[in-house]
């Protein structure tokens, strides 16, 4: 079913499918990537992990009746999916031009918690705490690094009309309502995730990449919050390592002085071993199934 490998990234490679010119393989692998960087190690099974929790959730969405470019689950590690072009170059994206991504990121926070807190705990939030209603934001996608933009610039480079703007967000609080539900089946928590939009071949919008994983979204488990501890069940956990080691602090420094980046050290044994059962225990949770 794979044809010509067309891109590799930092968790994922895409593939043309063959004898389909409208659609293309993701293949998942156990790479992990923090902040913008591949770290040098890997957590096994976490390919299937996503692989497996993107299939699921694209089919609760189709069951919902929301759009997705998924297509079917070819293997563990692997999805079909429309394909969509990658436009970098802002001046290029059109409105009428099909098969797009559209280049933002869609961000809905439900708990304070991650850059949230970094940037408003002055203002007296608490990691864990509850937000009164859903914070909504948007990065950049197709830049080297992800940045924070408001929702002017947000329609500028992307060409979406205001109304397609708020459709994308009413899907996100869609999507989130239906992982809310099947979280707290699992006694779990969904604090937080971002998902991606792109145009079909008619130009009708549709959630693409992948959703509802611990790589885009952030997870914690219900017993302990009642208890008042926050548990993570997400790449968070890698995140917090890296913050505890001050490599965070140094790739940040270095980003805003524009020097060159220090490079990432890789996972210690015991972390890409707690890592891996991590993964494989919120897939289970989640989809209430033992990962095959």
């Amino acid at each position: 079913m794979k044809g010509e490998l067309l891109y590799t990234g930092s968790v994922k490679k895409v593939f043309a499918a063959e004898q389909r010119s409208d659609a293309v393989v993701f293949e998942f692998s156990d790479r992990i990537s923090v902040f913008d960087k591949r770290i040098p190690s890997v957590v096994p099974r976490k390919g299937e992990v996503i692989c497996g929790l993107a299939a699921f959730w694209f089919r609760a969405c189709a069951a919902a009746g929301i759009r997705t470019h998924f297509i079917e689950q070819l293997s563990p590690t692997e999805l079909l999916v429309e394909r969509v072009d990658v436009e970098r170059d802002y001046a290029r994206i059109r409105r009428d031009r099909p098969s797009l991504l559209v280049p933002c990121e869609f961000i809905v926070r439900h708990y304070v918690a991650g850059s949230f807190l970094d940037r408003f705990k002055g203002e007296g939030y608490q990691h864990g705490q509850r937000l009164p209603e859903p914070y909504c934001e948007t990065s950049t996608k197709v830049e080297r690094t992800d940045r924070l933009i408001d929702r002017a610039e947000a329609l500028k480079i992307s060409h979406l009309a205001e109304a397609e703007l708020d459709a994308i967000w009413a899907t996100c609080l869609k999507i989130d309502a239906l992982i809310e539900a099947q979280a707290a089946r699992g006694g779990l928590i969904h604090a937080d995730g971002k998902k991606e939009f792109g145009f079909d071949a008619r130009g009708e919008l549709m959630v693409i990449d992948v959703l509802g994983t611990p790589d885009e979204d952030r997870w914690w488990d219900i017993e302990a919050y009642g208890r008042g501890e926050v548990q993570e069940f997400s790449k968070e956990f890698v995140r917090q390592h890296y913050r505890a080691t001050g490599y965070k602090d140094a790739l940040y420094g270095a980003r805003s002085r524009g020097e060159a980046e220090p490079d990432i050290p890789p996972m210690p044994p015991e972390l890409i071993e707690r890592s891996s059962a991590l993964y494989v225990g919120l897939y289970e949770r989640l989809t209430g199934e033992k990962l095959p």
